[in-house]
């Protein structure tokens, strides 16, 4: 694994590499390295694969801390990082807000993609009830605003209809996760959910919506199935909920790998 940086207007970005083959992008929001990298390490027997901190998270820095961090900006990131690495057109596969990161790359930057996978992207927009579910972003923002952060993460719980934790008990949070999670409430989370997607531009390219086989009922079953029917297509499945790629790497690596080779 190789490590380096990349200026970009207004940030830093630090992304990672490794592994030898064609071009794969794993792509988190808020998610970056420390938690892609198990995923990526698996992927690295066949693939050269590209995994990076979005801006003003983890290693990847800000010029102006309280900018915020806009789906578009992020998919201008990526792209600059695949022209930086030189071996493109890629496959991409994002999940979470990385996932609205991926489906906004293929609509600015088609030529720099052959393939994007979206995992459980939460795109409020393609939802006949947009409104309440924006509201519903507005009031999780204005708890954390007030000093009640898990008030906060038990309404975003809420909205998400995540309903039994998934995986084992998190550990008391390190200084890293606390800046990146002030982060994703402050300045992401807005300019992810309320992404609007170009069904038309998406068409224009290879794009696959991923869903967990866990993940039944909740926001992002609906998100992606929505986003899947306006494409023609319908959800592809992988092992597990929403961060399956965290809980089993090796088993969620060898289903991306059969998608991408089919």
């Amino acid at each position: 694994m190789k490590s380096d940086t990349l200026r970009v207007p207004g940030a830093t970005l630090h992304y990672e590499l490794r592994g030898d083959g064609p071009l794969l992008v794993l792509v988190g929001a808020p998610m970056g390295t420390r938690f892609l990298n198990p995923l990526a390490d698996q992927l690295a027997a066949d693939h050269t694969v590209l995994t990076t901190d979005p801006r003003g998270i983890g290693a990847s820095m800000l010029d102006d801390p309280e900018s915020d961090s806009s789906a578009e900006q992020r998919a201008d990131d990526v792209a600059a990082l695949i022209a930086r690495v030189d071996v493109g057109p890629a496959a991409v596969f994002g999940t979470s807000g990385g996932a609205v990161t991926a489906l906004a790359l293929a609509q600015r930057h088609p030529a720099a993609v052959h393939t994007v996978v979206a995992h459980e992207p939460p795109v409020n927009d393609v939802l006949p009830d947009r409104d309440e579910r924006n509201a519903a972003i507005e009031d999780i923002i204005a708890t954390y605003e007030a000093g009640d952060v898990p008030g906060a993460w038990k309404k975003f719980l809420v909205n998400a209809g995540v309903t039994e934790q998934q995986g084992p008990p998190p550990g008391p949070p390190d200084a890293q996760q606390i800046a990146d999670e002030r982060h994703w409430f402050r300045h992401e989370m807005r300019g992810t959910t309320y992404f609007r997607p170009d069904i038309e531009a998406l068409r224009a390219v290879r794009v696959l919506i991923g869903l967990g086989e866990e993940s039944a009922g909740q926001l992002l079953d609906r998100t992606s199935h929505a986003i899947a029917e306006l494409l023609g297509t319908t959800p592809i499945s992988f092992p597990g909920g929403h961060i399956a790629f965290v809980i089993d790497p090796p088993g969620f690596a060898a289903r991306l790998r059969e998608i991408l080779r089919s």
